[in-house]
C-alpha cells in the first residue's frame, strides 16, 4: 500500500500538535487535518482562556521544542490553596495548602494562554519539514485493515498512512467512524470560564473553592489577572452568562471573595457544559485516541490537557519503539501497548475527579463536616502533603521518556 505518511491525526487542537511534532522528532513522517482554518488558529487573541500545565507537562513540552517559544508567557504556579467555601460564608477555618518549595524540582506547574499555546504549536510544526498540516478541512469516512489507514476529505482528498490517531475531542468523529462506544454521564454542571484583574497580585498561588453549586477555580496568569473556571448548575449559569458583564461580575464577587481586591472582567466569557465520557476502548487496528476524543472529564482538578499530553508521550513512545524494533506499528499488538500503558491511569484519574466533585458539589452539613477534616488531616501530614504536591505536579506513576524531559 502506497502511503502518503507515517501517522495520520486528526485535530489539531493542542494534543494533536504535540504528537505531530513528538512524532516527526523520532523520524516519523506526519499528516495534521483540523477543521479550522489556519488563519482562524494562529490568529487567536486574548480571551482568558488559560491551561494549568503541570511540571511533568512542561518538560514534554521542552522536549518538543515548544516550552521556548511560550515561556516568557507563563506563569509558575508556586503554592495551590484547597477550600470548602459558599458564597458569602468565606472559606472553611480548614483547608489544604500545597507549597512548591516542598518539592526539590521547582514550580508544581505553570499557567499558560491558549492563544500563546496554539500559535507556538503551529509555528513549529511550520517549521518542521517532516509534518504536513491540512487546515479547513473535513475527514468525512476512514478505513483501516491489515494495510493501512486511509482517510476521505470533505473535497474528496484521500489520505494513506500507517496509523490512523484521534485527537478531535469529545465528540470524536474518529471513535465514531471506528464504531468505539463511549461510557459517561452528565454532571448537571456548566463551567463558566473568563479571565479576570484584580487590584492585588496573586503572588503565584491558585485556589480551589469547593462551592455547592461546584467548584470555583481561580488560576493565576501573568500581571495582575486570573483565570476562572466557575461550577454551577445548567440552569444558573445560563442565567448568569446571559447577564451583563456588571451583573456576571455581582454575581462573581460573592463567590470570589475581595482577597485580591477590587476585580474587573478581562476578555471574553466561556460556557462549557460539564460531563464525563471515556472510550470503551483506546485503540483499534490501525487506529488510537489521543485526550478527550479517549476520556474527557470534570476540570476539578485541571488535569484534562495534562491527561491528554501524558497519552501523547505515551503514544509517541510505543510507536517509536515498535518502528526501532522494525515492528509495524500499526498493528493492534503494538497498539494495545499504548492503551495498556495509559487505560488503569486515566480510568483512576476519571474516578477521582467524579467522587471529589460528588462530595464536595454540595452543602451536606455532615459531609461538610467529613470533607473539612479530610483537608485538615491532610495539610497536617507532611508526607502526605508531599505525596498530593508530586501527583499535582505529574511526577508520579509510569512517566513516558517525554515527560521526563528525555528525547524519544
Amino acid at each position: 500500500m502506497e502511503r502518503d505518511t507515517d501517522s495520520l491525526i486528526v485535530g489539531g487542537g493542542l494534543n494533536g500538535p504535540a504528537l505531530a511534532l513528538a512524532m516527526a522528532q523520532a523520524g516519523h513522517r506526519v499528516t495534521v487535518i483540523d477543521a479550522l482554518a489556519e488563519k482562524v488558529r494562529k490568529n487567536a487573541g486574548f480571551d482568558g482562556r488559560g491551561y494549568a500545565l503541570a511540571l511533568a507537562s512542561q518538560r514534554l513540552l521542552a522536549a518538543i521544542g515548544i516550552w521556548d517559544r511560550v515561556a516568557v508567557h507563563t506563569q509558575p504556579m508556586l503554592e495551590i490553596k484547597v477550600t470548602d467555601g459558599a458564597a458569602r460564608r468565606g472559606p472553611a477555618p480548614l483547608w489544604l495548602h500545597f507549597d512548591h518549595a516542598e518539592i526539590e524540582e521547582g514550580p508544581m506547574g505553570y499557567m499558560v494562554e491558549d492563544r500563546f499555546l496554539r500559535r507556538a504549536f503551529l509555528d513549529a510544526m511550520d517549521a518542521d519539514d517532516r509534518i504536513t498540516q491540512i487546515s479547513g478541512k473535513r475527514v468525512t469516512a476512514q478505513e483501516t485493515g491489515p494495510q493501512g489507514a486511509a482517510v476521505t476529505l470533505d473535497d474528496g482528498t484521500v489520505l494513506r498512512g500507517k496509523v490512523l490517531v484521534g485527537c478531535d475531542g469529545r465528540q470524536s468523529g474518529t471513535a465514531a467512524r471506528a464504531g468505539i462506544k463511549r461510557t459517561g454521564w452528565d454532571y448537571g454542571q456548566t463551567a463558566l470560564v473568563s479571565a479576570i484583574s484584580h487590584e492585588k497580585p496573586h503572588h503565584g498561588i491558585a485556589h480551589q473553592f469547593f462551592m455547592p453549586p461546584g467548584p470555583l477555580a481561580i488560576l493565576p496568569l501573568p500581571g495582575n489577572q486570573s483565570s476562572i473556571v466557575w461550577s454551577e448548575t445548567h440552569a444558573n449559569a445560563r442565567s448568569i452568562h446571559a447577564l451583563d458583564d456588571a451583573g456576571y461580575l455581582a454575581a462573581l464577587r460573592p463567590r470570589f471573595g475581595d482577597f485580591l481586591g477590587d476585580i474587573k472582567l478581562a476578555g471574553k466569557r466561556f460556557l462549557y457544559p460539564l460531563n464525563l465520557t471515556v472510550a470503551n476502548r483506546f485503540v483499534d487496528e490501525r487506529l488510537a485516541l489521543v485526550g478527550d476524543a479517549a476520556h474527557g472529564m470534570h476540570p476539578i482538578a485541571g488535569q484534562g490537557l495534562n491527561a491528554g499530553l501524558r497519552d501523547v508521550a505515551a503514544l509517541a513512545e510505543t510507536l517509536t519503539g515498535a518502528a526501532r524494533r522494525g515492528e509495524d506499528m500499526g498493528t493492534v499488538q503494538v497498539l494495545e501497548r499504548y492503551q495498556q500503558w495509559r487505560r488503569f491511569d486515566t480510568a483512576t484519574l476519571a474516578m477521582a475527579t467524579d467522587v471529589f466533585n460528588r462530595l464536595f458539589s454540595n452543602d451536606n452539613p455532615l459531609l461538610r463536616l467529613g470533607r473539612d477534616l479530610g483537608l485538615g488531616a491532610v495539610n497536617a501530614v507532611p508526607a502526605l502533603r508531599r505525596g498530593f504536591i508530586r501527583e499535582a505536579a505529574g511526577l508520579t506513576g509510569d512517566l513516558p521518556k517525554l515527560m521526563q524531559g528525555r528525547a524519544l
